[in-house]
């Protein structure tokens, strides 16, 4: 079933769809005329209220299907039934790339990849500064890592929207995919000897970012060509990942 071509459609499909929801959130959404959107979710047990009457009246207008569901259904599309308040929205992210497509269409690239980021501000600056520099995709773990939510579209200020992203469920694996074709892996570290202005990068690139605390895990440092350092005054350690990104973005 899984090399049927229509199953892998549908699938490359909705690995591109985000849902979000919240009444306010689901409200902005629809009146941004440069999403996507895919299909408006609603609890049958919503009370008449001036901002759900709007939501349905936007959708509607868009041509936007609406799916009515009972409460518990409703918690399991929007995996936060404590805020979800009733609705949810499901966008089409045309951002989010195939691992496979991306590197038969790029001769050249910088990527960055996100190890453990767990902070959802975090990840949605990166993704900010990623999008306003020299950066071509950020690689984004689907386990163990902050995930693409509200809180990451607000940080990013909307350019998540424009910046292209791999998923992968398995980041060592995918950066050893990359690395067989001829990329080069450049772990950040504040115990490196090497200053990343230093260094003569190549035609593809991939700069891995640790998590916020304990930095690239060692499965991951396994695979590394070199460890890159920014260098620092006054005994100052380590500067916050956003801001890493965002010198590395800039190179």
């Amino acid at each position: 079933m899984q090399d049927n071509p229509e199953y892998l459609v549908k699938k490359r499909f909705f690995e591109k769809i985000l849902t979000i929801y919240g009444r306010k959130a689901v409200l902005e959404a629809l009146e941004d005329k440069n999403l996507t959107l895919y299909r408006l979710h609603l609890s049958e047990t919503n009370k008449n209220a001036h901002i759900i009457e709007e939501i349905k009246k936007i959708a509607l207008k868009r041509g936007i299907e609406i799916i009515y569901h009972d409460k518990h259904s409703l918690s399991r599309i929007s995996k936060n039934a404590r805020q979800d308040q009733g609705v949810a929205l499901d966008i089409l992210l045309e951002c989010f790339e195939d691992e496979e497509h991306f590197k038969t269409t790029r001769q050249s690239y910088r990527i960055i990849a996100l190890d453990g980021i767990t902070n959802p501000q975090n990840l949605g600056m990166i993704i900010r500064s990623c999008a306003a520099g020299n950066i071509d995709a950020v690689l984004l773990p689907t386990k163990g890592a902050a995930q693409i939510n509200p809180l990451v579209i607000k940080a990013s200020a909307g350019t998540l929207f424009k910046m292209p992203m791999i998923k992968t469920s398995h980041l060592k694996e995918t950066l050893r995919s990359f690395k067989k074709e001829g990329a080069e892996l450049y772990r950040l570290s504040s115990h490196a000897s090497l200053s990343y202005k230093e260094q003569r990068y190549g035609d593809k690139t991939i700069f891995v970012l640790g998590n916020e605390s304990k930095g690239v895990s060692r499965t991951v440092e396994s695979i590394c060509d070199k460890s890159i350092v920014i260098p620092m005054q006054r005994g100052i350690e380590s500067l916050n990942v956003a801001v890493t990104a965002s010198l590395l973005a800039f190179l």
